[in-house]
């Protein structure tokens, strides 16, 4: 297994799926309609103009078995130490601890970045995330009750954060 990082034209394809299998068949994404290879051109494309990395890791094979990434928690100057994180990982290669890896990589890049605090919004019926975060150091700063519907249910949304001990001189403006 190994860390790359991800591009459009190697991996989309791959996330894609990771994405649309979220999508269709779990509250992980709160997303009714699967994605397109368009809507991959823009989210890469966002990604390279923040500046926010794509990692994945991949088998001996070549296959992604998984990918995180992280992004604006908002889009106000203030919060510019804040970023907000996904990770996925591909049905067949659940379980196996790639998602920790993926997690522990990306905590990593965000302190090299001089990012301050990581979120992680979690479907709170999201036991196995939730342990993975909490597990990270992760701590529960609130849930959302009902912010959701999905399935036929209400669904709550919890939120973990992180905080870094980046950046040394934080600045205003």
């Amino acid at each position: 297994m190994q860390i790359i990082s991800c591009s459009y034209e190697r991996h989309a394809a791959a996330i894609l799926a990771i994405f649309n299998d979220a999508i269709l068949h779990s509250t992980a994404l709160y997303d009714y309609q699967a994605r397109t290879m368009e809507n991959m051109v823009s989210w890469f494309k966002n990604k390279e103009l923040g500046n926010y990395p794509v990692i994945g890791l991949e088998n001996e094979s070549g296959e992604l078995m998984g990918f995180a990434s992280y992004g604006s928690f908002r889009a106000y100057p203030a919060n510019k130490y804040t970023l907000e994180h996904s990770v996925y990982v591909a049905k067949a290669y659940r379980g196996q601890g790639i998602a920790q890896t993926l997690m522990q990589h990306l905590i990593a890049l965000a302190q090299e970045q001089n990012y301050h605090t990581l979120i992680g919004s979690i479907d709170a019926s999201n036991l196995g995330s939730i342990a993975l975060h909490e597990k990270l150091g992760f701590v529960h700063a609130g849930t959302i009750r009902h912010a959701g519907f999905k399935f036929g249910d209400w669904l709550d949304l919890a939120f973990y954060q992180l905080l870094l001990p980046t950046p040394r001189q934080p600045i205003d403006g």
